[in-house]
């Protein structure tokens, strides 16, 4: 799939970055922190005021429009912190010019747009990386240990919350926010990183159903939306999320019961354990404590750790550990949680191809 993929050694992985806008400052940070390795050549953005604040802060190049960040640029790899619909083109464009691609969560907001991402970028023989940060955070660490090791025995019962706050200046602090084409809603944008984990911790969904609704926002989109879902494995379970939390963030979390374990990893962003409990002990219990960690962010501090995987990948010390292939896992879980919004009925996965 990848015969034609060179590592880059020698020199640093030089990046590039598209959007520079709210996320990407944790791009930045986290591109510094792995200097010895990476260096960001070239940034741009369409905004000439965020372009000009980015170049002043990370002395890489600056360009009006991603084609000529593209042609003229130096690197190696871009990134896509841009608005969710604008992912799939660009991934695309940057493939056919022989340039790896990290993409921000969602890869894309329509389900044909995800499998011709993977696509385009198979042909050119690039890597195709998706940004989930989450994964690393140690908390979430342990307790993907924890269902590996099955300390759970039979899972039962699964839970996620996402009870958070978006006021309405967030959706006008930008034209493309709140809206299906280049957003996505609750569950879409927000969420999607507590999405990725049904699949990832507890394995294939088997069918979904899902409500969803613009309760109080002037917004295309949903600002609040719950799914009831059924795994291969048996296990039931729900995701609820909202962004109307008065008056502030109040809850990210993860609650998973089985037949010989409990455990609930809450906080703001599933930074705390509060609950964990089997029927036999086992040595990654004496990491319990220093896993939870305080966040003052809901992004969590992942960016530079998931570098760490992306930049060893590149120079071909490592395989990706969130390639594209994984990034449409929780792009279909999600496009089936809005078709069944939508049309009122059960939807099966996986989705026809």
């Amino acid at each position: 799939m990848h015969q034609s993929f060179h590592p880059i050694t020698g020199r640093k992985v030089r990046l590039g970055l598209a959007g520079c806008g709210r996320i990407a400052q944790n791009h930045f940070e986290a591109i510094k922190a792995h200097g010895a390795r990476a260096e960001l050549t070239d940034v741009c953005d369409i905004d000439s005021a965020a372009l000009e604040a980015a170049v002043k802060k990370t002395g890489a190049r600056g360009h009006h429009s991603f084609t000529e960040l593209l042609q003229a640029g130096s690197a190696d790899c871009v990134v896509l912190s841009t608005p969710s619909g604008l992912h799939p083109a660009q991934a695309m464009e940057a493939a056919r010019a022989g340039k790896h691609v990290i993409t921000e969560k969602p890869m894309a907001t329509r389900w044909q747009d995800g499998l011709a991402m993977v696509r385009a970028c198979d042909d050119a023989g690039v890597r195709l990386f998706v940004v989930k940060q989450n994964r690393r955070n140690r908390t979430l660490q342990l307790l993907k240990h924890a269902v590996d090791a099955g300390r759970f025995g039979r899972i039962y019962m699964v839970n996620v919350n996402v009870f958070w706050t978006r006021p309405q200046e967030y959706y006008d602090s930008s034209a493309w926010r709140g809206t299906w084409e280049f957003d996505g809603g609750a569950f879409m944008n927000q969420a999607s990183h507590y999405v990725d984990l049904l699949d990832w911790i507890v394995g294939p969904v088997e069918s979904v159903m899902a409500y969803t609704g613009t309760l109080a926002r002037n917004i295309e989109v949903e600002d609040t939306g719950v799914a009831a879902l059924k795994w291969r494995n048996g296990a039931m379970g729900s995701i609820n999320v909202t962004m109307l939390t008065w008056p502030k963030n109040l809850e990210g979390s993860i609650t998973i019961l089985g037949e010989t374990g409990s455990a609930r990893i809450g906080g703001l962003a599933v930074n705390e354990i509060q609950h964990w409990q089997f029927a036999t002990p086992h040595p990654m219990d004496a990491q319990r404590d220093q896993a939870s960690y305080q966040t003052t962010s809901v992004y969590g501090f992942g960016h530079p750790l998931y570098y760490d995987n992306v930049l060893s990948t590149l120079r071909g010390e490592a395989e990706p550990e969130t390639d594209g292939r994984e990034g449409l896992k929780s792009l279909e879980l999600l496009i089936a949680m809005y078709l069944s919004a939508r049309d009122g009925k059960r939807v099966s996965l996986p989705l026809s191809y």
